[in-house]
């Protein structure tokens, strides 16, 4: 038998379960485990800055490809409280991460030793397992488990702990001779598919709601196919978008309270069925529930049976992986249209085109300082249907996701559950490695990027490109949204007058020094009509010096996005303009017909 380091025999393990990248910090109590990364050789490593910039970095590695596992690795104590947030985001959207972190000695993590802290205890809320692994024997059966854990069932994050002590204890294993686990996920019956297109059939007006679930399970085509055999329209959630292309003929737009389209609202509230594929009725997405569900039947296929009915009990749920049960509703649709069995829908397809077409936001704006909608037009413009966006919460979150236009899976990554600020920076830089050719362009609001800013100079060391789309209204612009409704506007107001840089007026921190400080390049711009170049420039700066490079719009201090007050999709508030004639919305889907 081969005798090696626990240490060494989970690395071995990591190659064999497809590991080829991790990002992390060392530390004293993990060295051992990077001197094995060392010398194995095979697994690429990324050094952040900050241990929570690590486990965003090893989330949008996931995110990109179908199979990925993103790994995070760190020390004791703090490092692995560092990755709770981490932890936290990659279990409330479903995405498999593996954190590592070192421990202080087993003789000793009891007596309140030197950085040693029960992080299993901690994480256990967070992950689908966190454990300490006092004995190095089981080193291999925990990371065997691990791998089975993330990728079986609803996908989801595992911590392990390994003390320092565990990782140089050598153990008799045979990488040779490894194989993961099978991987297991639960399979709709034909009877359930049958039962559940008979409900479908019964109805006029459906709709398919198609989560981040159909993208988790690399369904997408699938669903595209389903949805043509069917004639049936599509409303992708902010996690699903993607699954069916913006300008598809049967994309019927978001629904929700803040990412939602005036159209994809209307068609909804018509609709009297809704298929809901991998995803979980997130409050943002349904608002009042007696709103969203009066007068609609609901089917739901979801791979975690008690997602079913969490929210709301719907009048038929089916425990399946969304690429099993999607090969079986092909299957048997196909059949029923061989048979003349399947209704004509294209009249009610249709009409979701025509409230396209009618019901816009306007973005075209002159106005100096600059509105944000007339970033969202320019990003249209300047960045394909290859581009892959990143971003995480605010306005600015928001206000792309009911102006911009994906057309791919995978090329819209968000934090969707927990939506930490910071979180854009390092997933961009985790994407941006995972697929090095991309076109990958973040986007963030002005505190979003100052959280966690320090990870540009990761992005700067090791030459991982990419472009940071920056709208800066020096505020925290949703935070001060929703005061409204308290009718105050405090704390939330990030102006002051940097004696460094008197040019800015009220916006305070200078993205631009500190962009360049930390070895990336930065455009600032003012005036709506330089946009364009600068995003063209931006695109070759990035490509020419292989950094990061950002663009910032100095915005007006204060715009109110579309969204409701009331909890109510069908009252979302419109604060802005609305288009009223096509040149006031040049890069919508549809040309505007009033």
């Amino acid at each position: 038998m081969a005798r090696m380091t626990a240490a060494r025999a989970a690395v071995e393990i990591l190659k064999r379960e497809g590991v080829t990248h991790a990002f992390g910090v060392p530390g004293a109590a993990i060295n051992p485990f990077y001197a094995a990364l060392r010398a194995a050789g095979g697994i690429n490593h990324t050094l952040a800055r900050h241990v929570e910039g690590a486990s965003h970095m090893a989330e949008g590695y996931t995110r990109t490809h179908p199979g990925n596992i993103g790994v995070c690795v760190g020390t004791s104590g703090p490092a692995g409280t560092d990755m709770i947030t981490g932890l936290y985001s990659a279990t409330g959207d479903s995405i498999p991460i593996l954190c590592i972190t070192g421990q202080a000695p087993t003789a000793v993590i009891h007596k309140e030793d030197f950085q040693a802290v029960d992080i299993a205890s901690i994480a256990r809320p967070v992950t689908k397992m966190a454990t300490t692994v006092l004995e190095a024997a089981q080193v291999p059966g925990v990371l065997q488990q691990a791998f089975h854990l993330m990728r079986s069932g609803r996908p989801g994050p595992v911590l392990v702990d390994l003390p320092v002590d565990v990782q140089q204890t050598e153990i008799e294993f045979d990488p040779e001779t490894y194989a993961p686990l099978p991987v297991y996920k639960p399979a709709a019956t034909r009877a359930q598919i049958e039962k559940a297109l008979t409900l479908l059939n019964a109805s006029h007006r459906p709709l398919i709601v198609a989560g981040g679930g159909i993208i988790n399970a690399d369904a997408a085509e699938l669903l595209v196919e389903f949805a043509e055999l069917t004639g049936i329209p599509v409303v992708p959630t902010l996690m699903g978008w993607g699954t069916l292309p913006d300008d598809h003929d049967l994309n019927a737009g978001m629904v929700g309270l803040q990412t939602s389209h005036r159209y994809g609202n209307a068609t909804f509230l018509e609709s009297d069925f809704v298929l809901g594929i991998g995803n979980r009725w997130a409050n943002r997405h349904t608002g009042r529930l007696d709103v969203y569900t009066a007068g609609r039947t609901f089917v739901h296929v979801d791979i975690e049976p008690t997602q079913i009915g969490r929210i709301f009990a719907p009048d038929y749920g089916i425990a399946s992986d969304a690429k099993a049960a999607l090969e079986l509703f092909i299957t048997v649709a196909r059949e029923l249209k061989e048979a003349g069995g399947l209704p004509d829908r294209s009249e009610w397809a249709a009409a979701t085109q025509e409230r396209r077409a009618r019901l816009q936001r306007r973005t075209h704006f002159d106005d100096i300082p600059i509105k944000p909608q007339r970033v969202y037009e320019e990003m249209n413009r300047a960045f394909g249907p290859e581009t892959r966006y990143v971003t995480t919460i605010g306005l600015s979150q928001i206000a792309g996701a009911q102006l911009l236009h994906v057309q791919r899976p995978r090329h819209w990554i968000n934090c969707g559950q927990a939506g930490p600020l910071g979180w854009t920076i390092p997933a961009a830089l985790g994407v941006a490695v995972a697929d090095p050719e991309a076109s990958v362009v973040a986007l963030s609001g002005d505190y979003d990027f100052q959280f966690m800013i320090e990870e540009l100079a990761v992005g700067a060391q090791h030459r991982i490109p990419y472009v940071h789309v920056l709208v800066n209204n020096s505020y925290l612009g949703l935070i001060r949204q929703a005061q409204r409704a308290f009718d105050i506007d405090f704390q939330v107001n990030l102006e002051f007058e940097n004696l460094n840089s008197p040019e800015l007026g009220a916006y305070g921190v200078d993205h631009v020094k500190v962009a360049e400080g930390l070895g990336c390049k930065a455009i600032r711009v003012t005036d709506p009509a330089e946009l364009a170049t600068a995003f063209e420039r931006a695109r070759k700066l990035a490509a020419q010096h292989r950094v990061p490079v950002i663009v910032e719009a100095i915005l007006e201090r204060v715009t109110n996005i579309s969204m409701s007050t009331t909890n109510d999709i069908g009252n979302v508030v419109e604060f802005e303009e609305i288009a009223t004639e096509p040149g006031h919305a040049p890069t919508s889907v549809r040309t505007l017909r009033t």
